[in-house]
């Protein structure tokens, strides 16, 4: 078929960063806006005489020289002379992060920005967004078929070859420049909506992932008790169907509407400048929901996530309620065995270890030898069957003597892997909940006990170790543990 697409811009140099943006945007605006006129067009009865397409914007930067850069961050280097290119998607969303990522490669390398069109077509359904309605029954009566006239999403596209270190480019490039495709960050940022309820806009840049509901009741009344206060940092608090809660200095109103169903893993936004809130997501019980929210949540660049939640305790020394700050992870969730082999380590991240430890003595008020009483430092194993203690106790027991385990759950080894994968710092802070090698099985009573008691402080704790971080610059937060020899340059 004939194409129909917008004329073809011409690439660009900058050696401004906001400049660069705002001919990403400009370019990205008009190609969505070309596709969803032709859509609007069909509606009316207006048939296409071509197929119609337009592309994302794509960014290129070039390095010349092996000479080294001065830079503290492990981020914003180009590892070889030669070409570097990303496609570049939602430039309104990522505006600030994309003008940092020119900002540092310019200050390390000089040389310029170039921005122009990439030769991947937008699919119809991320030039849409995810506000805009469609008239369904209207398209449905003209017996044409949207894909013979539109892109669809191509798989192709948006495979994590470059996060998992497989993809080989070309000698001398293009290297990637991004570990995300445009293509890849839209696949992400549409899930997130279906599965947390809320828009991408409202995640903030600290993550806290929890395995129960009442962690995140506990947040919300936090949440909104700040908010009533007029907290100087948080701004507002964002819940599922992006219901909105403004601090009273901004008028404490509230709009948007609460869905009729929970989302399948809702999210909740205490939002504050420049993303550097906290955002907390109830991810359910397992492994697989763990790898899947963590995929999503990482186009979005966060600069810490952390796992909250109960575990088993495995030593006959520890007490319900005790803490475990894992320092290393057994991983026999299996969910990302294709992505990230077992024979890979998984290294404690000292900034992440030291604001969690930290934080349970100002919670605790404790230091020291009184700390070490109620949170043990170790290894904890992740496993992907609920039901492990019906394993046969002799193997599932040598297993754990072995890796010196001091905790079993079903999501922090996940979380810690996708973390690592993904270059986003992370950590866990588990709460001892039962201890059933040792015959310690909450009955109902005692849960419910436990619950209140522990959950508050527990929570408490998590939220002070993301403050602890969000106020370390960036050089000592993105360790340079997550960064392999041949890295891309944009954080």
């Amino acid at each position: 078929m004939t194409l129909l697409s917008p004329p073809r811009l011409e690439t660009q140099s900058f050696t401004d960063p906001k400049a660069a943006w705002a001919h990403i945007a400009q370019i990205y605006h008009r190609n969505c806006n070309f596709i969803r006129d032709h859509l609007e067009g069909l509606s009316r009865g207006d048939v296409p005489t071509g197929r119609v397409r337009a592309f994302y914007p794509q960014v290129e930067v070039r390095s010349t020289s092996y000479s080294k850069h001065e830079s503290t961050l492990p981020y914003g280097y180009l590892h070889t002379p030669g070409l570097y290119r990303t496609t570049v998607t939602a430039p309104d969303l990522f505006k600030g992060y994309l003008q940092e990522q020119f900002a540092v490669i310019l200050k390390n390398h000089g040389g310029t920005i170039d921005v122009g069109e990439s030769e991947t077509p937008i699919p119809l359904h991320y030039a849409l967004g995810l506000r805009q309605h469609v008239d369904g029954s209207t398209l449905n009566a003209l017996d044409i078929p949207l894909r013979d006239l539109f892109d669809a999403p191509d798989l192709g596209n948006t495979d994590d070859e470059i996060a998992n270190g497989t993809y080989v480019p070309p000698r001398g490039g293009p290297y990637p420049l991004s570990a995300f495709t445009a293509p890849r960050v839209d696949y992400s940022l549409f899930r997130l909506a279906h599965y947390t309820g809320t828009d991408a806009e409202h995640f903030q840049n600290f993550v806290i992932f929890t395995n129960y509901q009442f962690y995140i009741d506990e947040f919300c009344r936090i949440a909104k008790d700040h908010l009533k206060g007029s907290h100087e940092v948080y701004q507002s608090f964002v819940e599922p169907g992006n219901v909105v809660t403004d601090n009273m200095l901004r008028g404490g109103g509230v709009s948007g509407t609460t869905p009729v169903r929970t989302p399948q893993m809702p999210a909740y936004h205490l939002v504050a400048e420049r993303g550097k809130g906290i955002t907390m997501v109830n991810i359910g019980v397992g492994p697989s929901n763990a790898k899947t929210i963590t995929d999503h949540i990482a186009v979005l660049r966060p600069h810490a996530w952390i796992m909250l939640g109960h575990c088993a305790g495995l030593r006959n020394s520890q007490e319900l309620g005790d803490y475990v700050l894992a320092h290393a992870y057994v991983r026999e969730d299996h969910v990302l065995d294709a992505d990230l082999p077992l024979s890979v380590p998984i290294p404690a991240l000292a900034e992440v270890q030291v604001a969690l430890e930290q934080a349970v003595e100002e919670v605790t008020q404790t230091e020291g030898i009184e700390t070490k009483k109620i949170m043990r430092t170790g290894t904890v194993a992740t496993f992907d069957n609920r039901n492990w203690e019906l394993w046969d106790q002799t193997a599932i027991t040598r297993q754990l003597s072995q890796s010196r385990a001091v905790a079993l759950d079903m999501e922090s080894a996940t979380i810690a892997a996708n973390g690592f994968r993904f270059r986003v710092p992370y950590g866990t802070l588990l709460c001892v909940s039962d201890k059933p090698l040792h015959g310690e099985l909450k009955l109902p009573g005692m849960a419910s006990d436990f619950y209140r008691t522990q959950v508050n402080r527990h929570l408490q704790v998590g939220l002070r170790a993301m403050e602890i971080l969000r106020d370390q610059p960036a050089e000592r937060l993105h360790s340079r543990k997550l960064r392999s020899f041949a890295e891309t340059a944009f954080q």
